[in-house]
C-alpha cells in the first residue's frame, strides 16, 4: 500500500486559482513491483479529474518507462498548441489534449480497457507557466523513480550496476 507521503504528480493541469476549480492530475503512487526485476521500473499511478464539487473521478494506470518519454514528446506538441494524445496503447486509459483558441485546454480521459467511460474536462485559463511546470514535474518523477533495470537483450533484464536501493 502506498502512503500519501509517497505520492507525487507527474502531471497537474489546473485552471488558475479563483476560476473553475477544474484540474487533471496524474499522480505517481509508487513502483508497481518494487524489487522484482521485470516490474520494478513500472509505476503505479492514477489519473485524477476534479471539477469543483460536482465530479471527482480517478482511473488506475501502470506506466512503463517509455510512457514518461512519450509524455515529454506530448508536451512538445502541447506547447506548440497542437492536439495531442498520450497513453494510447490500449492497455491503459488514454488521454487527449485539445488546445482551445481561448488559450485553454480540453482534456479527455477515455477508460477503454476497463469501463469504456470518457470524461472530458475544460481547463479554461491555464497559468502562463503551465508547460514549464509540467516539465519540472516530469524531471522530479524521473529523479525519484530512476530506472534501475536494463534490458540487456530481448526479454533479458538485469539490475543496473549503480543500483542503490
Amino acid at each position: 500500500m502506498h502512503s500519501a507521503d509517497d505520492v507525487i504528480n507527474l502531471i497537474h493541469l489546473a485552471d488558475r486559482p479563483g476560476t473553475s476549480g477544474h484540474s487533471v492530475s496524474v499522480r505517481v503512487l509508487g513502483r508497481s513491483q518494487p524489487g522484482i526485476l521485470t516490474g520494478h521500473d513500472l509505476l503505479d499511478c492514477e489519473i485524477v479529474i476534479v471539477a469543483e464539487e460536482s465530479l471527482n473521478a480517478s482511473f488506475v494506470v501502470t506506466l512503463f518507462p517509455e510512457d514518461l518519454e512519450d509524455w515529454e514528446e506530448t508536451l512538445v506538441g502541447l506547447e506548440a498548441r497542437r492536439f495531442a494524445t498520450w497513453l494510447n496503447s490500449g492497455r491503459t486509459p488514454s488521454m487527449r489534449f485539445k488546445p482551445q483558441e481561448s488559450g485553454g485546454l480540453l482534456v479527455s480521459v477515455h477508460d477503454g480497457p476497463s469501463t469504456g467511460i470518457t470524461v472530458t474536462l475544460p481547463l479554461f485559463v491555464l497559468p502562463p507557466t503551465w508547460a514549464a511546470e509540467q516539465r519540472d514535474l516530469l524531471t522530479r518523477v524521473r529523479e525519484v523513480y530512476r530506472p534501475d533495470v536494463v534490458e540487456t537483450s530481448p526479454g533479458a533484464y538485469e539490475w543496473r550496476g549503480d543500483r542503490h536501493s
